[in-house]
């Protein structure tokens, strides 16, 4: 369950409940896992049982809301090879184009300050859109932009439970020297 304050960007997430992108009456034309987005927040769209895609809603534009988010989706890159694509991208797409399901997930606002949209995340957003990236699953992927364009700081959650599984299984046979 999603717990929201007043304050704009102060929601936290308590489970893993996605809701579906659909159309409504409500000012933001979304039945979402909180009443209204808010421009900063971070989006979570769920891939498969292990990743999801990350990015930052930016706002509506003609009634539509949209999300900034890391892609290798218009590279020429169709193979990501030891999980690097050189050709990415921050693009900002309609939320219903990058996923149907997804929640906000603000999870580092109690350990970092979100920064103003406004003041901060905006021009980043639209600094990046102009510049090449590189994505990298484990150093880079959608996940670390997101947070680093919320917080200032790089985190990916996702990243931190697949390295604690490889520490976890190879720990053993690396002090035994089985491997």
């Amino acid at each position: 369950m999603l717990q929201c304050l007043s304050a704009p960007g102060k929601c936290f997430s308590s489970s893993v409940a996605f809701a579906s992108v659909k159309k409504s009456t409500s000012s933001m034309g979304l039945h979402n896992s909180h009443p209204k987005l808010y421009p900063g927040d971070i989006l979570e769209f769920p891939r498969n049982k292990y990743f999801s895609q990350f990015g930052v809603y930016y706002g509506e534009r003609d009634g539509v809301p949209y999300v900034a988010h890391l892609t290798c989706r218009d590279s020429e890159t169709k193979f990501v090879l030891f999980g690097r694509a050189l050709n990415a991208a921050i693009k900002l797409d309609p939320v219903d184009v990058v996923g149907k399901k997804y929640k906000v997930n603000n999870y580092l606002d109690e350990k970092h300050p979100p920064r103003d949209f406004y003041s901060h995340i905006k021009a980043e957003i639209e600094e990046a859109m102009t510049k090449p990236v590189t994505y990298d699953i484990l150093f880079h992927n959608s996940e670390h932009q997101a947070t680093l364009l919320r917080y200032g700081v790089k985190k990916s959650e996702q990243i931190d439970k697949v390295y604690a599984k490889i520490v976890q299984t190879w720990r053993e046979p690396f002090m035994k020297k089985k491997f």
